[in-house]
């Protein structure tokens, strides 16, 4: 029988590490025994520290832990950081400085050079960057949008990619809680999210690009990405078009899409769905309420494939934006880590 790894979360009383707890609730690797948050809530019972914000309740094995501040000390090796991108940078280093190995959700070190932004199934590759900087290491998911770009993307990579256009229609979970104000969110489309399009932009190119050594380079194509908010609960819906350097038919496609795997499916991870893409042939799919909860929120979906007059073709594509896109992500990528071996001492 395998020994569980003891795991904490640094920001465990926010949505994210909420999510995070939730998620992983009966992981059959990981043990969470350990919540960090700021010096507000440290020393607090984390029932007391918080308020939970997620169907259930606040999980009976979490409820009664005490909340330690943010700083090396007595946690375990590995930990899930949810930090808010304000204090990440040092918090997170300082852990990887002591030691840790720090799978992180926060933008702060995705585009360094010697971090690997990964989605298990695009890039596992890009595990091969070593940190020499550090005792521990930091490694980092994308952004919540990127995510559902990416996963669209991915199977479509061997034909070439040269131009990408894509429009998101992002939901309010993503930003957090209390996130968007009602009064500005009900029956409204904010075209801005600071910050947003261009994390989309850079980091789609750096998951979909090539390990050379010391290094990624970079996807040679150029991203385009507009972001807006929209009164949806859970689940990033993206617009995309794209252009080709083959020239590929709507069949080859679609087998594409029905056919994509990769890592996490062959090792049979605990996290990874048993497709990681799901082409759905209803005209009015993928949709957030219908979709985004696919096999626990780590399946992308995606629908609509066409002809488009202004680029090649276009397609619709939908990720749960707090588990594959944050949380779950993480997870699943401290899971490939562990079937390294990168968590063995």
């Amino acid at each position: 029988m395998q020994t569980r790894i003891e795991v904490g979360i640094l920001g465990a009383t926010g949505m994210v590490g909420q999510h995070f707890i939730k998620f992983l609730q009966g992981h059959p690797w990981f043990d969470l025994k350990w919540l960090g948050a700021s010096d507000r809530s440290a020393g607090k019972k984390y029932k007391d520290a918080m308020t939970w914000h997620l169907a259930g309740g606040t999980p009976a094995t979490v409820a009664d832990l005490t909340v330690e501040d943010c700083k090396p000390g007595n946690a375990p090796r590995l930990l899930f950081s949810a930090m808010d991108a304000s204090v990440a940078t040092e918090i997170e280093r300082a852990f990887a400085e002591a030691g840790h190995v720090v799978v992180s959700n926060s933008k702060n070190h995705r585009m360094e050079r010697d971090v690997p932004l990964l989605v298990p199934e695009i890039n596992p590759d890009h595990l091969k960057l070593v940190q020499r900087r550090w005792n521990g290491r930091i490694v980092t998911n994308p952004n919540c949008a990127t995510v559902a770009l990416t996963m669209g993307l991915a199977p479509l990579k061997p034909f070439g990619i040269t131009k990408v256009i894509s429009t998101t229609m992002q939901a309010i979970s993503g930003a957090g809680y209390p996130g968007v104000a009602s009064m500005d969110i009900v029956g409204n489309v904010i075209p801005f999210i600071g910050g947003e399009e261009e994390k989309m932009e850079r980091e789609t190119q750096k998951i979909l690009g090539e390990f050379r050594g010391d290094h990624i380079e970079p996807l040679p194509a150029r991203v385009s990405a507009h972001c807006n908010r929209v009164p949806v609960v859970d689940g990033h819906t993206v617009t995309v078009s794209v252009e080709f350097r083959a020239l590929p038919s709507e069949a080859d496609l679609r087998r594409a899409f029905d056919t994509f795997t990769g890592v996490p499916q062959q090792r049979q991870l605990p996290s990874a769905p048993p497709r990681p893409v799901i082409y759905l042939e209803q005209a009015n799919r993928p949709q957030p309420r219908k979709d985004a909860e696919r096999d626990r929120g780590m399946t992308a979906s995606v629908g609509r494939l066409r002809a488009c007059p202004v680029l090649d073709y276009k397609f619709v594509a939908l990720c749960h934006n707090a588990v594959r896109g944050a949380a779950g992500a993480a997870v699943l990528n401290a899971e490939l880590m562990h079937s390294e071996g990168m968590l063995d001492r």
